[in-house]
């Protein structure tokens, strides 16, 4: 893409700008006269009031990553007031040298570039500084000049023109008109107060549509052509009228980052080019057909969401107010009280986490009593690490505890004062099952569910449920950020899907994560104190984890190839069968799986056993086969180690020493038994030649929150009465 590129001279001093339409701008610098300032990060208008002097036209069609460049590290000179169109030239080809050269790498591989062809290199330059020589179109004295006549002054039937909004009173709303009449009136010769007017309204309705959106170019059009179909062909001029109002931010999906490389004082300063949709570093290069350039960077690691490039236009609607989560309340919202907690059935683990959390909602940065806040729960129960400026807080709760209901009264809280609230989780099918249950929660709310191929992806909403990927459209837009299964794929160890997570809570917002096995680097957060957090030590039904025991067997790799499987796990398999239980068989390749299968087959002939992993076009339907109870062992990868429940079921983790298997998820995958209050005590069999420290460490972790359950008063029966059978070691 291409755009304008203007200097403006107000009062205070000097600013760059770029314009989708530079009609509008010179317009709003002759109603109104007020220069708002440039946030550089932002790219967005700041309130000003400053009076325009004079306006530069420097180019009319510039790549869009050079023109954001200009602007973003523009630095004023008092020498510009004296400058003319040669100086203004002379400082484009300075400012964009690095750019320039660049460019001509990427046009000059090979030998097309040598001696000889010095003079047409310096025709490319010009050509890709685009457009004419820079020339003053605007004095507050004198008004337009010729040149900025011309460009109010286009003919009727140009295919340049911008569509606008004729307002028709008479059929009681506006249409858009498919000829574009030119920008001033003809009788008068002045700018058309219709056409100013229309262009506003447009503006108005844009900016609420783009509202804690980020969005790129096609997305926005997608977005026009299913919420607001009238507003297609003229959006240029209600996007740039938006932007002056300091509603909609305009940047290019890849742009120059400040940065250094090395550390001290006297480490060099580094050109880094990132991605202002994902926070990626930026590499690549390519020609574009869109701005001309033969080396249009691009980003890599959010290209299936859309091509973000540096020409490519990336728009940023502000969010507006941010809702009173702390230290006031929306009108009609209830105070915060201990009875928020009666509607949802809580067990008592579930009541004392949620209450925590909402201690950390309701408190100011400032204030350090926080268990004031809730005076009728205690210290030692309202279990909040209190940090100068809280933002982010932990449910860390036990697999099957009922994160989900513990979110229930978070979203409650937020959604009473106005404000808005997300949940995002990794993956699709867990979306889709969380989707009626939130819906049944709040009946009366207007909810969105995001994903790829979602139809409500366009939809407003105060309630949404996305998947992590779709965060990347949102900016600044919520008040509460619920992040699920933070420590799972694709989300961990994801830089981008981490900046996507900050950059969609506004920022006076807040996280709570959910997990079960929290990364090291935040369980260690927390033991320092410095991560407000609550634990969930137990399940909703009150009995303990089942702790895992261990079978000593060799490689899954040794057994397939002597056809044979060691008859301590024949036995154990044998019980588990007799007992009417669902087995999950853990392994940790895709390939052993069929030849596993085959070898179960022929000890358990009598019953189904089947294999699924991320390959198996079929594994939904043999997951719901599975809980069913028509396939009895199903033979699997840690594919299913979350968000898969079964009633009733055991679980054995073949090779349970491999490397792929790390304590997070050897005890996600002994969470899948003794889920359900009618078979809590399900059986967890590690099955490997040795110890390992994932696997001790995992045990570890499951015999500490049974510890505290037990020591909270959690537990139905002592967890200390299961410990002797457990576990039998080598």
């Amino acid at each position: 893409m291409k755009i304008c590129l203007y200097a403006v001279r107000f009062e205070k001093g000097w600013q760059l700008r770029v314009s989708l339409d530079i009609r509008v701008d010179l317009r709003w610098l002759m109603m109104t006269g007020i220069g708002g300032e440039v946030d550089r990060d932002k790219g967005m208008m700041k309130n000003g009031s400053s009076e325009a002097i004079f306006v530069w036209l420097l180019s009319e069609a510039m790549p869009l990553g050079w023109a954001v460049t200009l602007r973003d590290f523009f630095k004023e000179c008092p020498e510009m007031d004296n400058w003319r169109s040669e100086e203004w030239g002379n400082y484009l080809r300075r400012e964009l040298k690095q750019e320039i050269k660049e460019e001509e790498k990427a046009r000059g591989a090979g030998s097309e570039f040598t001696y000889g062809n010095r003079i047409k290199r310096q025709r490319i330059r010009w050509e890709l500084l685009a457009g004419s020589s820079p020339c003053i179109i605007w004095e507050r004295e004198a008004g337009l000049t010729p040149q900025g006549e011309f460009l109010f002054k286009q003919d009727v039937d140009s295919k340049q023109a911008s569509g606008y909004i004729d307002m028709d009173e008479d059929n009681g709303g506006s249409k858009i008109s498919n000829n574009t009449p030119t920008l001033t009136d003809k009788k008068s010769d002045m700018y058309s107060v219709n056409m100013w007017l229309s262009v506003a309204i447009g503006s108005e309705r844009l900016s609420g549509a783009l509202a804690g959106r980020s969005l790129l170019q096609a997305e926005l059009q997608q977005l026009l052509a299913e919420r607001l179909p009238e507003l297609a062909p003229a959006w240029r001029s209600a996007v740039q009228h938006a932007h002056l109002e300091g509603r909609v931010q305009l940047t290019a999906g890849v742009a120059l980052a400040a940065g250094r490389r090395g550390r001290g004082p006297l480490a060099a300063r580094a050109r880094l080019y990132r991605c202002r949709r994902c926070g990626s570093e930026v590499h690549r290069r390519t020609p574009c057909g869109a701005c001309g350039l033969s080396g249009c960077a691009y980003c890599e690691a959010c290209l299936a969401l859309g091509r973000s490039r540096s020409c490519a236009l990336l728009l940023r609607g502000s969010a507006g107010p941010v809702a009173p989560l702390a230290g006031g309340a929306a009108a009609g919202a209830q105070p915060f009280t201990e009875s928020m907690l009666d509607r949802w059935g809580l067990s008592p683990a579930q009541r004392a986490a949620a209450a925590s959390a909402l201690c950390f909602l309701a408190a100011r940065p400032q204030d350090r009593a926080i268990q004031h806040a809730f005076p009728l729960l205690s210290p030692r129960s309202c279990s909040l690490q209190i940090n100068p400026s809280p933002q982010r807080f932990l449910l860390w709760a036990v697999t099957g505890a009922g994160k989900t209901e513990m979110i229930f009264p978070l979203l409650q809280y937020v959604l009473d004062r106005g404000g808005r609230a997300l949940v995002a989780t990794p993956r699709r099918d867990v979306v889709l099952e969380l989707a009626p249950r939130i819906a049944k929660a709040f009946p009366e709310e207007k909810i969105a569910v995001l994903y790829g191929g979602s139809t409500q992806r366009w939809e407003e909403a105060d309630l949404f449920l996305a998947t992590t990927h779709q965060l990347l459209r949102f900016y600044r837009a919520f008040d509460l950020v619920i992040i699920d299964e933070l420590d799972a794929f694709p989300y961990h160890n994801d830089p981008m899907l981490a900046f996507a997570a900050r950059e969609c809570c506004a920022a006076s917002g807040k996280f709570v994560f959910l997990s079960a096995t929290p990364p090291l680097t935040m369980q260690k957060e927390v033991k320092s104190g410095k991560l407000p957090h609550a634990k969930v030590p137990s399940r909703f039904h009150g009995y303990p984890l089942p702790v895992p025991r261990h079978i000593s067997m060799t490689k899954l790799d040794d057994c397939i190839r002597r056809q044979a499987l060691p008859k301590g796990l024949i036995e154990a398999l044998d019980k588990s069968i007799q007992r009417g239980a669902q087995v999950f068989l853990f392994v940790s390749r895709i390939r052993h799986i069929e030849p596993a299968v085959k070898l179960l087959r022929r000890y358990f002939s009598k019953i189904s056993i089947e294999g699924t992993s991320s390959k198996d076009e079929h594994r939904g339907e043999k997951v719901i086969r599975f809980r069913s109870t028509e396939i009895r062992i199903l033979v699997t990868t840690t594919i299913l180690e979350r968000g898969v429940t079964v009633p009733k079921s055991d679980v054995y983790i073949l090779d349970a020493d491999s490397e792929l298997f790390d304590e997070a998820s050897l005890v996600q995958m002994a969470g899948r038994a003794g889920r359900s209050k009618d078979d809590p005590c399900g059986t967890v069999w590690l099955a490997s030649p040795e110890w390992t420290k994932p696997q001790r460490r995992a045990i570890a972790q499951i015999r500490s929150m049974n510890a505290v359950a037990e020591k909270h008063g959690y537990l139905k029966i002592p967890s200390s009465k299961l410990s002797g059978k457990e576990v039998s070691r080598k």
